[in-house]
């Protein structure tokens, strides 16, 4: 049974998906995401140091109690056009919290004034940022929301490529996989999906490949070679015009020989986590990807131990 804060926020987002202008500028749209986020407020025991990593600006977010030894590296969605630290902060603090982990919540650079491939030069360079600055890459959790979460998968599958050390696991929230938007669910989830358009992707797909092919591996991961990745938990809403982008690339994963954990919320639309905690639903959802990352540690340091004996 669903909560009044879930049909509440439900008739607010469709309110809002019948008047919201998708081609308004950039600047407009930025500005409007941004005022909007102050809604969710931050928790009042979260700690945030504004760096940089990596040469990456971003916030380190630290709740009480947080392992400083491991680390969730959290990239925001935004189409790749929009959102910061500002109107992510909440979600990424209170993931970090039930992962029982800081968080380092970087701000790469934005199409369209930067497009492909910054956001993946940005990703890389506050990955191995991390590791310079002596986190081991067993201890780091990557994660990513929309965009972000298709940028979480291309840097894994580009250290891979590079041969470089990957990290433990990834945590994708309603991940953007398809910039070559052939998912189904583009047309079948259209009237279900109280928030997204399909002329929201194909603008914002746009805005980021520039001249480069969608189905550019490290523009869009579906197209990847998946093998040899770490563990990976998607979190995915019923309802959403991308929800294809989280099941084909569940499916590709496993095929691949991927351990994948797909989870589908019913009636869920696209990243409800960042309703959290006004919304149980949303709450829930972060609450179920914290036991997910901490049982998948105690697994690990259990594997670690039994080597080293």
């Amino acid at each position: 049974m669903k909560s009044l804060q879930y049909h509440f926020f439900r008739v607010i987002m469709k309110l809002s998906k019948a008047t919201y202008d998708w081609g308004a500028p950039i600047e407009k749209q930025r500005a409007l995401v941004e005022k909007n986020a102050g809604f969710i407020k931050a928790p009042e025991e979260l700690t945030v140091d504004r760096t940089a990593v990596g040469g990456v600006a971003g916030e380190w977010l630290r709740m009480p109690g947080a392992d400083e030894d491991r680390v969730l590296l959290h990239f925001h969605g935004g189409g790749y056009s929009m959102c910061s630290c500002i109107t992510h902060r909440g979600m990424v603090a209170r993931l970090a919290g039930a992962c029982g982990v800081r968080a380092f919540l970087p701000e790469y650079r934005l199409a369209p004034e930067n497009p492909f491939p910054a956001p993946v030069e940005d990703a890389l360079a506050a990955y191995r940022g991390l590791l310079q600055e002596g986190i081991s890459p067993q201890d780091i959790i990557i994660s990513g929301d929309s965009a972000g979460g298709g940028l979480a998968a291309v840097t894994l599958i580009s250290l891979r490529d590079g041969g470089e050390p990957l990290p433990s696991l990834a945590i994708l929230f309603s991940p953007w996989t398809d910039l070559a938007l052939t998912g189904e669910s583009l047309t079948t989830r259209a009237k279900a999906d109280p928030w997204l358009v399909r002329r929201a992707t194909e603008i914002q797909a746009a805005r980021y490949c520039g001249d480069n092919d969608p189905r550019n591996p490290l523009i869009s991961p579906l197209y990847a070679d998946l093998r040899g990745l770490p563990p990976i938990l998607i979190q995915v809403g019923e309802d959403e015009i991308v929800l294809s982008d989280s099941t084909r690339l569940a499916a590709r994963a496993r095929e691949a020989g991927v351990d994948v954990s797909l989870d589908i919320w019913p009636g869920m639309w696209h990243v409800w986590q960042c309703l959290a905690p006004k919304m149980p639903e949303a709450s829930r959802a972060i609450e179920a990807a914290g036991r997910y990352v901490q049982s998948a540690m105690v697994t690990q340091a259990g594997r670690s131990n039994t080597i080293a004996q």
